[in-house]
């Protein structure tokens, strides 16, 4: 095993058709989070076709076959920020409130900041491949290939952060924060979003530009044989 491979969903459905494409998702399956394989079997190729997002596979050899080991998915959805410190708004310092509010608008109004970014809206890894111990990739792993698929978009168009909404769990915001990723604030539900526990997602994003050199993109991490 020398690495994974990058496909995204929408050259395989060009290149296999939607029925194959739809039989090769019929194997993720992550029971950890029912939410991430629901979307990615129900709603992903809809997405796709519609343009609300483009979700990306992330394939390993196991057993001498190319199995998915995880995917995400990316949606460009601007996120408010505000200086006055309101509920479910900023935690973060004025020094990066500064560097973040330059890409975007302000409204007197509302007091707000409007942010355009790249949001990382869907994030999970295969648990129906591997053994019970040893999974083709680690969420870590998972997330880099994420931001570096992020960091090439920014590099050709503009921007520099990208941003993820996660449940009010110390689990996942200690994995994100070990990543790179600061919470800036809060989102409340939508009315739509009845799966989710609490009443508000945290919000945190992380600086690519500072992440990563300038000069060339990262590579993704290699799996070892």
């Amino acid at each position: 095993m020398t690495g994974y491979n990058l496909i995204s969903l929408k050259d395989m459905i060009e290149e296999l058709g939607e029925d194959k494409t739809r039989e090769i998702l019929s194997s993720f399956s992550c029971p950890l989070n029912p939410d991430v394989e629901i979307f990615l079997k129900n709603t992903a190729i809809l997405f796709d076709k519609q343009h609300l997002s483009a979700t990306h596979l992330v394939f390993a050899s196991y057993k001498q076959e190319n199995q998915i080991a995880g995917y995400f998915t990316l949606a460009q959805k601007a996120f408010t920020i505000s200086n006055s410190r309101k509920p479910h708004t900023s935690k973060i310092s004025n020094s990066l409130m500064k560097k973040i509010t330059k890409y975007g608008t302000y409204d007197n109004h509302s007091e707000f900041h409007t942010i355009p970014a790249l949001l990382i809206a869907q994030l999970g890894r295969n648990f129906g491949c591997g053994d019970s111990k040893n999974k083709l990739i680690s969420g870590d792993e998972l997330l880099k290939i994420a931001c570096t698929k992020v960091w090439d978009i920014q590099r050709v168009f503009s921007g520099k952060h990208v941003y993820i909404e996660c449940e009010n769990k110390p689990k996942l915001i200690d994995f994100y924060t070990s990543n790179g990723f600061v919470q800036f604030g809060t989102r409340l539900l939508d009315a739509d979003e009845k799966d989710i526990s609490g009443e508000y997602l945290v919000q945190m994003l992380k600086d690519l530009k500072a992440a990563y050199s300038t000069k060339a993109s990262p590579k993704p991490p290699k799996k070892q044989s």
